[in-house]
C-alpha cells in the first residue's frame, strides 16, 4: 500500500484509526473458549464490527507469541481473513524487532513473506543495518521514535552538548534511510506539544501514535500537533474498543467504540479538507 493509497482510505472513511489487536485470551468472552480457536474467533468478530471506521489493524505479536503454535496459527489467520476480506487495511506487525544481518532478514520474511503484513515495528538502537533489511519494495518500516512509556525518559529525552534529544537523532539520522514513502514513525500519544518538535523534522511522514485510550492519551491533542496536510496519522486504540465489552454483545460493543472514535476523527480531519 502507498502513502497515497492510506491517505485515500482515511479521506474515504473520515478515518485515521488502527485497531490494536492485542487478544489477550484471558480476557475475552470465557463462551469463545469452546471455539476451536478463540483467538481467532474473537478477532474475527472484531474485524467484522470495526473494518467500517478504521484503516489499519495492528496485532501485537506478544499477545500471539506466548500462545506458541496455537497462536501463531491464529495469527496467520487474522493477517489472511483481513486481507481476504478487507483489502484495503493497513495491516500492522507490532514486533519492535531490532537485530543486524541474517537476523533481520529472517525477521522481515517472517512478517512480509509469510504472514504478509504490510509494515513492521522495528526498534533503531542497533542503527542502519538492522533497518535496511526490513525495507522491502512495497513494505513500511514504523521506527520507534518517542514512545509513551515512563521508561522513554531514560534514553529517548537524553541530550547531547547541543541540547539535542535521543529521539531527534533518531528521527534525523533515520531519513537518510528511507522516504517518507517507506519510513514511519512510533510517537506517544502522551506526548501532547512534543508533536511540533517531531514536526519540524519530519513533517511529511506518517505517525503511528499509540496512548489514546486506556493509556490516557488525547485525540484531539494529537490531531491538534500532529497532523499534517494528508493527515499523517494513524491513532491506535487497543483495550478501548477489544474490551468495551465482555459478554455475547462484545462485538457490537467493540463496533460503538469505533464508531465514536471515527465520529471524532472526522471532525479533525475536516481541518484539512476545508483547507483544499
Amino acid at each position: 500500500m502507498t502513502k497515497q493509497d492510506l491517505f485515500n482510505n482515511i479521506l474515504r472513511k473520515k478515518s485515521f484509526l488502527c485497531v490494536g489487536l492485542d487478544t489477550d485470551i484471558r480476557k475475552i468472552p470465557r463462551y469463545l473458549l469452546a471455539e476451536e480457536d478463540p483467538v481467532f474467533a474473537f478477532n474475527k468478530a472484531i474485524v467484522d464490527a470495526t473494518a467500517a471506521y478504521c484503516v489499519a489493524y495492528k496485532p501485537n505479536l506478544a499477545f500471539y507469541e506466548s500462545l506458541g503454535a496455537k497462536g501463531q496459527l491464529s495469527l496467520e489467520k487474522t493477517v489472511a481473513y483481513i486481507g481476504e476480506n478487507y483489502p484495503d487495511q493497513f495491516v500492522i506487525a507490532d514486533a519492535k524487532r531490532g537485530d543486524i544481518g541474517n537476523t533481520s532478514e529472517m525477521y522481515a520474511r517472517a512478517v512480509f513473506d509469510h504472514a504478509r503484513f504490510d509494515a513492521v515495528t522495528v526498534a533503531p538502537y542497533m542503527g542502519e543495518d538492522s533497518v535496511k533489511p526490513f525495507l522491502l519494495p512495497d513494505k513500511w518500516v514504523i521506527l520507534l521514535a518517542l514512545t509513551s512509556n515512563k521508561g522513554a525518559q531514560d534514553f529517548q529525552m537524553m541530550t547531547d552538548s547541543t541540547g539535542e534529544r535521543l529521539f531527534e537523532k533518531v528521527l534525523k539520522k533515520s531519513q537518510e534511510w528511507a522516504s517518507d514513502e517507506q519510513l514511519m514513525y512510533v510517537v506517544g500519544a502522551t506526548q501532547g506539544k512534543l508533536f511540533l518538535d517531531i514536526r519540524k523534522i519530519v513533517p511529511d511522514h506518517f505517525l503511528l501514535v499509540p496512548g489514546v485510550g486506556a493509556q490516557g492519551g488525547s485525540l484531539r491533542d494529537v490531531a491538534e500537533y500532529g497532523m499534517n496536510s494528508q493527515c499523517g496519522l494513524l491513532v491506535n486504540s487497543s483495550r478501548q474498543i477489544l474490551y468495551a465489552d465482555n459478554t455475547e454483545n462484545f462485538a457490537e460493543a467493540a463496533r460503538c467504540e469505533a464508531k465514536k472514535v471515527q465520529k471524532e476523527m472526522a471532525e479533525y480531519l475536516s481541518w484539512i479538507t476545508k483547507e483544499k
